[in-house]
């Protein structure tokens, strides 16, 4: 038995224009309403073999004007790793860009796909997600990042314009061996870091 969560709304404001109504309207559906599913998976008693939260990208990078969604998707991942430290089943997807147009992305302009891409995000296709979807049912993180990484797009950028996360992937780096020059990439970089 799984519950999937997918719920989401934006409601893009900067900080300084940021109104409780509008932290509100994003936080209820993903935080409040996530909450309210694990409460009732308590109360119930059931016995789950997955609880799926569908987060955002968002939360990880801290994209510009979003700092509602970005609070609302960082609640998921902590309560899918509250979850997951009391031995119930959780995983927090924190989704990159889709393709495919939806009513979350339908009010993005050229200029937000030309900023994400900048930042060496690449939309994933219908087939990538279903497959990163099926991939992050088989492996024990709590949260994974299924998004497409263009790291060639990473190590031409510069890193002072990147999220602080990803700023230590713009380049590989060397480290010498005494017969060899071993160079890490930035995948391995990723996935050598600690959350």
């Amino acid at each position: 038995r799984a519950i999937i969560h997918t719920a989401g709304i934006t409601d893009d404001a900067t900080i300084t224009t940021l109104t409780p109504q509008r932290l509100d309207t994003v936080l209820a559906p993903k935080a409040h309403a996530a909450h309210h599913l694990h409460d009732l998976t308590l109360q119930l008693g059931l016995d789950l073999t997955h609880f799926i939260l569908f987060s955002s990208i968002t939360a990880t990078l801290g994209t510009p004007g979003q700092a509602n969604y970005a609070a609302a998707n960082a609640y998921l991942d902590a309560l899918a790793h509250h979850r997951h430290t009391t031995g119930l089943p959780a995983q927090s997807l924190a989704w990159g860009l889709w393709e495919q147009t939806s009513t979350m992305t339908a009010t993005l302009h050229t200029t937000d796909h030309q900023r994400l891409t900048r930042t060496g995000i690449t939309p994933l296709t219908n087939h990538d997600g279903l497959t990163a979807f099926d991939t992050a049912l088989t492996t024990p993180l709590t949260n994974p990042i299924p998004a497409h990484l263009n790291t060639r797009t990473l190590r031409t950028t510069n890193p002072t314009t990147l999220p602080t996360v990803l700023r230590h992937l713009t380049t590989p780096t060397t480290t010498r061996t005494t017969a060899t020059t071993t160079t890490t990439t930035p995948l391995t970089n990723l996935t050598t870091l600690t959350p």
